[in-house]
């Protein structure tokens, strides 16, 4: 089950503030740095993202309906902060609920009890 909106709406406003400073930090987080579609303001916006051999795979706990996502796929990548370190994004995907099962145990559990059913998988440009 996806989030409701309504979580989504909440956590902007509640949560995201506090975790745009402690996602860039934390293990299997990060922050998408990204620009509106039409206003091309910047954004960043705090997610669960997970390394790859080749990029990154980021749980979409709110579905593929996001705005940040919206960006990301209109200008055909982001930034990622994440660790310390910024990553340019490029070729996202989305992927169905067998994505997560390559990841590691911890992230598949968290995953499975917030309901994640979609993925987003990126490639890191070097």
């Amino acid at each position: 089950m996806v989030m409701p909106r309504w979580v989504a709406r909440a956590n902007r406003v509640t949560v995201n503030p506090i975790a745009r400073h402690l996602a860039p930090r934390a293990p299997g987080m990060g922050v998408i740095v990204h620009r509106g579609s039409r206003s091309g303001r910047e954004y960043r916006t705090p997610v669960f993202a997970i390394a790859t051999a080749d990029g990154y795979v980021f749980a979409l706990a709110y579905g593929s309906r996001v705005d940040w996502l919206r960006n990301l796929r209109a200008a055909g990548g982001a930034e990622l902060r994440a660790r310390g370190r910024t990553v340019h994004l490029s070729d996202p995907r989305i992927l169905g609920p067998e994505r997560g099962r390559d990841l590691p145990w911890v992230a598949r559990l968290l995953f499975t009890l917030i309901g994640v059913r979609e993925y987003l998988e990126t490639t890191a440009v070097r």
